[in-house]
């Protein structure tokens, strides 16, 4: 079964780039968010399978989006796409309900991951 993945990024380049590791799965992007206040709305009207989201954007930062997802829908699939040096933030995250993380751009290891969350 297709599972429905959001994309909250604000570089259009890394959803783009996420967009092409998930085509090789059984996995169909269905919102692309480049704020964290679009993705909060987004993530609302979707309530997709899994949300990967950046940790820095404009209007919400991603613990924001992260901790009102949470609140939302506690049983929530978010996996943190982070660049190097934001692991203090990484170990938040997953503190307040991330389920992984991926360091960009070793995207290689995201559909092993989504795979782990379904199994």
């Amino acid at each position: 079964m297709c599972k429905n993945i959001m994309i909250a990024d604000d570089s259009m380049f890394m959803r783009n780039l996420l967009k092409g590791y998930l085509s090789v799965g059984d996995y169909q992007v269905v919102a692309e968010a480049s704020d964290g206040c679009e993705a909060v709305f987004l993530y609302k009207k979707y309530s997709p399978d899994v949300l990967l989201l950046d940790l820095t954007m404009p209007c919400k930062e991603g613990m924001t989006v992260l901790k009102e997802v949470i609140e939302f829908n506690p049983k929530a699939n978010v996996v943190i796409c982070s660049a190097m040096g934001q692991q203090r933030l990484i170990m938040d995250a997953l503190t307040i309900g991330a389920k992984d993380f991926i360091v960009k751009p070793n995207f290689h290891v995201l559909v092993p991951i989504l795979n782990n969350l379904f199994h």
